[in-house]
This record gives C-alpha cells, structure tokens and sequence, in this order.
C-alpha cells in the first residue's frame, strides 16, 4: 500500500491517496484545486473507489463533488456532520472564505466506530471531537500509519476555539485514547502541515508532554 499527498488550497490542505497494489485509490480530504487532484490521478493511472472525510470544514470538502462525478464513487462522513456538508455557516466557509462551499449529501454516514471496509480496504475508524463535532480518525494498523485530520498535526493539535469545536480537554483526551495508544512508529499524517510519528509526538508536542495546556 502507498500514500501520496497533494497541498491544496490557499491554506495547503492535505489531500491524500491510499493506494492498492492494483491501484484501487481512497481519497481522503479533498479541499480544493479539482483540477490538480483529477491530473494526479490521471498521471499515476489510480483507480478512486471512494472518498472518505475526516471531518467536513471548507477546507477539506471543496473538490469533493468534482470527484464524487467524476468518478462515479461515493463519499464516507462521520453522521454527526452529515449537515455541514450542505450548511456554509456550519462547515465555517461562511466565515471564512470568499466563496461559500455548499457540496451533495454524502452516501455514506459512519455511524459506529470500530472496524469498517471500504472495497478491499480495512481499517479502523475513531471518533476524536474538539476541532470538531465529527472529527474520525483513519487508523491502518497494518501499515502502520494513520489519517488524522485536524485533530494531532506535527508540534501542535486542532483548534478548539471555531464554531462548533467543543474544548481542548476533550480533543486531548480523545488523542490521548486513540492515538498515543498505537506504536510508536506509527505515521501520522494529519490534515495540514508535514507527516510526523506518534514517537515525535510524545517526545517534542508541546500539547501532548504538558508545556502547553
């Protein structure tokens, strides 16, 4: 299985590709630049099967519906923001980009966390609130990396001080429950900024080893 990463939008939101051996291709986050992510796929010859939303903030929706035509595939959200998807003022585009994102509903709501499939992929998803009400994390424990959104981001967390986060305890508790408990050199690969490792985390995050509450 390979990862590859595509920045995208004024903000450089983390797209990113989840590979098979035959090319069968999840895309997580996709924010924006419709154009640049269908020639990615394109150019590596991927064969997207599904899309799959950390949580569903403007900057990680935008160029859903593109794709989602495109390719004829669906799209996978926590239920707890099935309405953000439709809503500006609730995926934050409203008060925070000059054009409102307002995108189809998604076909697929995940309502229990645990262990899911998605074609021949498995993995395992968790519910980790804070930045947002349904924030998931993506966990391939066989590979051992996972997709995190903007919930643990290499030195820092999501913020919890937007619309509709609730508080920084609880994101540091569900961080603590669900992503400090993996390996060690489990990758991280969050919805902004670089890949890091649960190891780095512990060791240098100012948030996770008490300089900063």
């Amino acid at each position: 299985m390979q990862l590859f990463c595509v920045k995208t939008g004024e903000i450089r939101e983390n797209t990113y590709f989840v590979v098979q051996d035959n090319q069968d291709t999840l895309i997580f986050d996709p924010g924006n630049d419709a154009e640049q992510l269908k020639q990615t796929i394109e150019t590596h010859g991927f064969n997207p099967v599904a899309i799959l939303l950390t949580h569903a903030h403007y900057d990680h929706i935008g160029a859903v519906d593109v794709l989602r035509q495109e390719y004829d595939i669906p799209v996978y959200v926590n239920a707890i923001e099935k309405e953000f998807l439709m809503n500006p003022e609730l995926n934050l585009s409203g008060r925070h980009f000059p054009n409102l994102v307002s995108i189809q509903p998604a076909d697929k709501l995940w309502e229990t966390m645990g262990q899911a499939q998605v074609g021949t992929f498995t993995f395992r998803i968790e519910h980790v609130p804070g930045h947002s009400p349904g924030s998931t994390v993506y966990l391939f424990e066989q590979d051992q990396f996972a997709i995190v959104g903007d919930t643990l981001f290499k030195g820092g967390c999501g913020r919890t001080d937007l619309p509709g986060s609730s508080t920084h305890t609880e994101l540091m508790q569900g961080i603590r429950q669900h992503l400090l408990t993996l390996p060690d050199d489990t990758q991280i690969f969050a919805g902004h900024g670089e890949p890091t490792t649960i190891a780095f985390e512990k060791k240098t995050n100012p948030y996770l080893n008490g300089v900063v509450r």
